[in-house]
């Protein structure tokens, strides 16, 4: 299928604003970093980072499904679903290990975020370095395999009683502090022409009503 002529054809369907909107957040998307959730089970917390990962900017979210099945409700989320790129890992008998290989061979360095007392804070991580921020289920955190295999290990500094963070909020903390130092370390951190025509295309296509008759239309005229 021609992207350019099916994307000419969807701009006349969605409104100058509408567009220049799109245009803009385009600008500001990245895959340099991209976030994993691993196996979590409140929809709440899902939502939330769903939220914190478009906020600032993420385009991709991996998630994993071992024990439990997650969506994000829209009441948390805010709509913010609708305009990432979802991964989901639950077909194989070690989720966790098939993420692991798609984010590495997608160039990423893996990064879980613990408590751990090796694990580096998050103000001092090099964000220069393409990486896929893990968070782990509630309470028991990222899973043993996914220690194990991660290239490094990433903390928020805490200096009260109460050992640990929400994972929604902790995750909100991390992405709006790798995202923002990251626009300014003068990294090649921004879309490729090829992804931001994809993202657009998808885009356009979640905003128009009725979107599967409008296609059915394009494919019996072209």
């Amino acid at each position: 299928m021609d992207v350019k002529k099916l994307t000419a054809f969807l701009e006349d369907l969605v409104t100058e604003e509408r567009k220049e909107i799109f245009q803009e957040v385009l600008k500001n998307r990245t895959r340099h970093f991209s976030v994993i959730l691993e196996d979590l089970y409140q929809k709440h917390n899902t939502s939330a980072i769903t939220r914190s990962c478009e906020v600032f900017g993420i385009q991709d979210m991996h998630i994993i499904e071992n024990k439990y099945k997650t969506y994000v409700s829209n009441q948390v989320g805010k709509g913010s679903q609708k305009w990432l790129t979802f991964h989901r890992y639950n077909q194989q008998e070690h989720n966790t290990q098939a993420c692991i290989d798609a984010v590495r061979a997608q160039g990423y360095q893996i990064i879980a975020t613990t408590p751990h007392e090796t694990s580096r804070f998050v103000g001092d991580f090099d964000v220069t370095k393409k990486s896929a921020f893990v968070f782990g289920v509630e309470k028991e955190g990222v899973s043993k395999m996914m220690l194990e295999q991660a290239d490094g290990h990433l903390k928020v500094p805490m200096y009260g009683f109460t050992e640990s963070l929400n994972v929604s909020v902790a995750a909100a903390i991390v992405l709006q502090d790798v995202s923002t130092r990251m626009r300014k370390s003068g990294v090649d951190w921004e879309l490729s022409e090829k992804e931001s025509e994809e993202i657009y295309l998808n885009w356009l296509k979640k905003s128009i009503k009725s979107i599967d008759s409008v296609m059915k239309r394009y494919e019996e005229t072209n």
